[in-house]
Order: C-alpha cells, then structure tokens, then sequence
C-alpha cells in the first residue's frame, strides 16, 4: 500500500494524481500506457472516465439510492428485485453490496467512481453542494479497485459527532462488532490540520496490471500465498 496527504488539496486533484501517477508508473516500467489484461486491452493515458457512484449503482442496478435515505426503505427495494439483504449490515454497507455486484466487475478500463454517501466514510469532508454526500472516490481498472481517496474531514466537532454516529449505527446493526470513538484524533484535529486530499493506491494490484497476472497470490511477495504447482 502506498498512502499519501497533501495540504490545500482535494479529491478532485488526487484524481489528477492518480492518473497521471499509474500512467507515468506503466510508461517508464513497459514503455506503453496501453496494457493488456487478460482478454482486455486497458488504456491508462489520462483523462480516466468519472462517474458518480449514484449514476454508476442506478445504472448497474436500476437502484437510486437517493430515493431510499434510509436503511428500511433500501432494505426492502433490496427485496422486491430479489436480491439477498443482509440484516448485519447498515445503509452504507448494503450500497456498498451493490457496488461490488452490479457495478465492479464491468469497470475494465479506469474509471473514477465518485462521490459517496456519507455512511460509507465517516473520515471523508462533506461535499459543498450536498450534506448527504462525501468527496470521496475509488478508482477501478478490470474489474478491480486500485485506489480509494477523500478529501479529508478536518473539522473536529464534525469528526466526532460522525464518530458516534457510526458507532450507534454498528450497534444497531447487531453484527458483533464494536466500534470505539478515535479521541486521540479529534483531539489532534483541535489543533489544527490543512484541507488536505488523502489518497492509498494497492501497489500489489498495480503490479497485478503491469504484469498481466490475474490474482494477486502471483504478485505477493510471500511464498506461502502462491499457488501450489
């Protein structure tokens, strides 16, 4: 993993950065921006596709989930396309469901999916325009994410009112798991932090693409996650 902060920057130049850092990386590396994998060509020369993630879900799926702002009323448009609801997981968690089923897999050449409900990332700044949304993304490349950014939340009461929040919703969803309000780090946002754009990228499945190697188990370093011949 490979994680980087710069200050007085946002999601939308991480995306710049991502970009041009996997095409620059894909260059020097095999000389070419275009690559395949497996039966795909994948172009990175920047600018990658941007979309929503409520376009990208309405689009797989035919779910908006600007229609359902609760988890009930998710919960049960869930049920009424058949799909499998499980009990355990909150809002944030079932939209996430929906990304991984229906809208994954068919991202093969980059794309920037963002834009996220702000359930799905408790760290992340809201977004100007809209309360409900965060200014996050993640970028895909055949089918797999490749890198996850926000700009990030530094407003400290915020932070902390988001923390609990989440925590109340992991209780009520009775799935065992317990979440414990960070204060070292609301305590460290007191005393001040920049607007700053955060951004991890998977070495591991940047390799995965480079070398055109369709599980990671060949990339990995440790021998004992290979494949036995």
């Amino acid at each position: 993993m490979m994680e980087c902060y710069q200050a007085y920057a946002d999601y939308h130049d991480m995306m710049r950065l991502t970009e041009d850092m996997f095409a620059t990386v894909a260059q020097r590396v095999i000389g070419t921006m275009t690559i395949p994998y497996g039966d795909q060509k994948i172009n990175l020369a920047p600018p990658w596709k941007r979309i929503t993630l409520r376009d990208a879900i309405r689009k797989g799926c035919g779910i908006d989930f600007d229609d359902y702002p609760d988890i009930d009323s998710l919960r049960q448009k869930m049920r009424e396309m058949n799909m499998d609801v499980d009990m355990t997981k909150d809002r944030g968690r079932l939209i996430d469901e929906l990304v991984s089923t229906y809208v994954e897999p068919k991202l093969i050449q980059p794309t920037f999916l963002y834009d996220y409900p702000i359930e799905m990332s408790p760290l992340a700044k809201r977004k100007r325009d809209d309360a409900h949304l965060v200014e996050r993304f993640e970028a895909f490349i055949g089918g797999i994410e490749v890198a996850n950014s926000f700009t990030e939340l530094n407003n400290p009461v915020e932070q902390e009112e988001r923390f609990k929040d989440q925590a109340r919703d992991l209780g009520k969803a009775a799935d065992g798991e317990e979440e414990v309000i960070d204060d070292d780090f609301v305590l460290a946002l007191e005393y001040g932090m920049p607007p700053t754009g955060g951004l991890g990228v998977g070495i591991d499945r940047l390799v995965m693409m480079l070398t055109d190697k369709q599980s990671i188990r060949e990339v990995i370093l440790f021998p004992q996650l290979k494949t036995k011949e």
